[in-house]
C-alpha cells in the first residue's frame, strides 16, 4: 500500500529542466554558506566502512546495512547509513584545530526505510563536524549552530528566488526552541509526530531539542543511536512545509557524546558491549576530540525550497509500483 499523499491540485512550479538547474544552484549556494557559517572545510568521505570498526551509524538499531565481502581480504564492508562517527575520527586523523571542522557529501542506502513523500532508500546529505572545547558542550552552543544553519538555508532561498521569482516558498528565520519533554507536556494526548506538526504550525521554524532518551511517559520522542549524539545536547531543525502541510525535518545534529555520556547511553540502550569496538575504545580512552556535528538533507532541502510534493521529484531512487502509479496519475514526475 502506497504511503504517498498527493495534495489536491498540486503542480510543480518549475519544469523538469529548470528543476535540475535549480538543484545545482541550491547545492552550490548552500555549501558555501554552510562552510562560512560554521568554519568548515570540504573533505572526501567513504561510501562504505568495515563492519567490525563500529564506525557505521546504527540509526535506531534495527535497520539492516547493505553489506558485502571483499574478495581480496575477506573483510565485511557496510554501506554507510551516515557518517556520524567517521567524521569525529577524521577530525582527529586529519589534525583539524580547535574551532574548525569539515563537511562532505554523504551518500547512503537505507534498505529498510518506509517509503513515502519524504523517505527514500537513497539518502544524500551534507554531513558536517567541528571541534569544540569541553566547556562548549552546552545547549547554547547547539542553538547557535542551529540558528546559523537556518540563516544559511534562508539565504539560499533568497538567491534561488532571485533566479526563480515564481517560487512561492516563504521561510521564517526566527528559530523557536523546545525540548521533547516540553512538547510532551504541551500535547500529552498526541503522538510525537503530531506534537511536531502542532508546534510547527504555530512557530514555523523550530529546533526540537533532546531526542533519544526516555521522557516522563517512559517513551522516547524518537530513536537515536546511543554512541554519537549526547541525548541531552542534540536536536532537529524543522520548518513548516506548506506544500505537505506538516513539520519538515531538514537536519539532525548535536553535541557528540563524551566518555561519560557514551557509557550512560550504551547502558540505557542495552548495548554496553559496543564499548569494545575500536571507535568506542578510542572515545572512552579520551583519544578523540570533543565535537559537534550533524547531517543536512540535500534532497530534503531541494524539496522544501522548490515546493515539491515528493522527494522523488528531486532525486533518482527506486519506488514501489503503487507509488509510481499514484504519482503518475497525479502528474508527479519521479526522476
Amino acid at each position: 500500500m502506497s504511503r504517498v499523499v498527493v495534495s489536491e491540485g498540486y503542480r510543480s512550479v518549475l519544469s523538469l529542466y529548470d528543476t535540475q538547474e535549480a538543484i545545482a544552484l541550491i547545492k552550490k549556494t548552500f555549501e558555501k554558506s554552510l562552510s562560512n557559517a560554521l568554519n568548515l572545510k570540504r573533505v572526501s568521505a567513504p561510501l562504505f566502512v568495515e563492519g567490525a570498526s563500529g564506525l557505521n551509524d546504527d540509526l535506531n538499531g534495527v535497520e539492516r546495512p547493505v553489506s558485502f565481502t571483499l574478495r581480496e581480504t575477506g573483510a565485511q564492508a557496510q554501506v554507510v547509513h551516515s557518517l556520524a562517527k567517521w567524521k569525529r575520527l577524521a577530525l582527529h586523523d586529519y589534525g583539524f584545530p580547535m574551532g574548525e571542522g569539515l563537511y562532505t557529501d554523504m551518500n547512503a542506502i537505507r534498505r529498510d526505510e518506509e517509503l513515502d513523500n519524504l523517505h527514500s532508500v537513497y539518502v544524500d546529505q551534507w554531513d558536517w563536524e567541528k571541534i569544540i572545547s569541553e566547556q562548549d558542550r552546552t545547549l547554547d552552543t547547539l542553538k547557535d549552530a542551529m540558528r546559523r544553519i537556518v540563516t544559511a538555508v534562508c539565504c539560499t532561498l533568497d538567491f534561488l528566488k532571485w533566479k526563480y521569482p515564481q517560487l512561492p516558498v516563504e521561510l521564517c528565520r526566527d528559530v523557536s526552541f523546545v525540548t521533547t519533554q516540553e512538547l510532551e507536556d504541551m500535547y500529552p494526548d498526541l503522538t510525537p509526530k503530531q506534537r511536531e506538526n502542532a508546534y510547527l504550525r504555530e512557530h514555523r521554524t523550530a529546533g526540537i531539542l533532546q531526542i533519544g532518551g526516555k521522557l516522563r511517559s517512559g517513551k522516547p520522542h524518537d530513536g537515536r543511536a546511543p554512541d554519537y549524539d549526547d541525548w541531552a545536547l542534540n536536536g532537529d531543525i524543522m520548518f513548516y512545509n506548506d506544500v505537505l502541510g506538516c513539520a519538515f525535518e531538514l537536519s539532525s545534529m548535536g553535541v557528540r557524546v563524551s566518555p561519560e555520556s557514551l557509557r550512560a547511553q550504551l547502558a540505557e540502550a542495552g548495548c554496553p558491549e559496543r564499548a569494545e569496538l575500536p571507535f568506542h575504545r578510542m572515545l572512552l580512552s579520551g583519544e578523540l576530540p570533543f565535537t559537534m556535528g550533524g547531517g543536512i538533507g540535500q534532497s530534503r532541502m531541494c524539496m522544501l525550497l522548490l515546493a515539491k510534493e515528493h522527494i522523488g521529484e528531486v532525486q533518482s531512487s527506486l519506488w514501489d509500483a503503487e507509488t509510481r502509479r499514484v504519482c503518475r496519475d497525479a502528474g508527479i514526475v519521479l526522476l
